[in-house]
């Protein structure tokens, strides 16, 4: 019996499929409008939820400083990278510098970041005020770019 609490207690490290399947899906627009829109609501979306500055906003990279050496908060780095077919791909990369993991879980800012950029439901609390992260991995789909583990080592996917 103590086996089976255990491991039904052991909830660490795993991450919701609805969280994961909204953060790792494409964040592609096909038009000049639906990109500039989707582009502003990247901004406000970082501007709202990072607790470091913003520290370049552009047409193709919105980033903010950080992170912080040893700090959970999440620092963030968003592309737009045109596509051969004329369409546009948004990346979402978040990490922290703490060995305790990010907070809030970066699969989970992933999530909510891509939602709110389609201009779906989204949590739209300030960045202490967002739901417990479950575990601490990235929420970045885009392949190549670097994320960070929940030590904050950095991982590429």
């Amino acid at each position: 019996m103590l086996c089976v609490l255990a491991a039904g207690c052991s909830t660490r490290g795993q991450v919701n499929p609805d969280v994961m399947q909204l953060a790792t899906a494409p964040l592609t627009c096909t038009a000049k409008a639906e990109c500039d829109t989707w582009w502003q609501r990247a901004k406000t979306w970082v501007t709202d939820h990072s607790r470091y500055e913003v520290t370049t906003s552009t047409d193709s990279l919105i980033q903010t400083a950080g992170p912080d050496g040893g700090k959970r908060a999440l620092a963030y780095q968003i592309t737009m990278t045109g596509n051969n077919d004329g369409t546009f791909t948004i990346g979402f990369s978040a990490h922290c510098d703490s060995p305790l993991g990010c907070k809030p879980n970066p699969w989970e800012a992933g999530a909510d970041f891509k939602q709110f950029v389609r201009g779906g439901n989204t949590n739209e609390n300030a960045p202490d005020r967002m739901p417990t992260p479950s575990a601490g991995h990235p929420a970045d789909a885009m392949p190549g770019q670097t994320t960070s583990s929940p030590t904050g080592e950095p991982v590429s996917q």
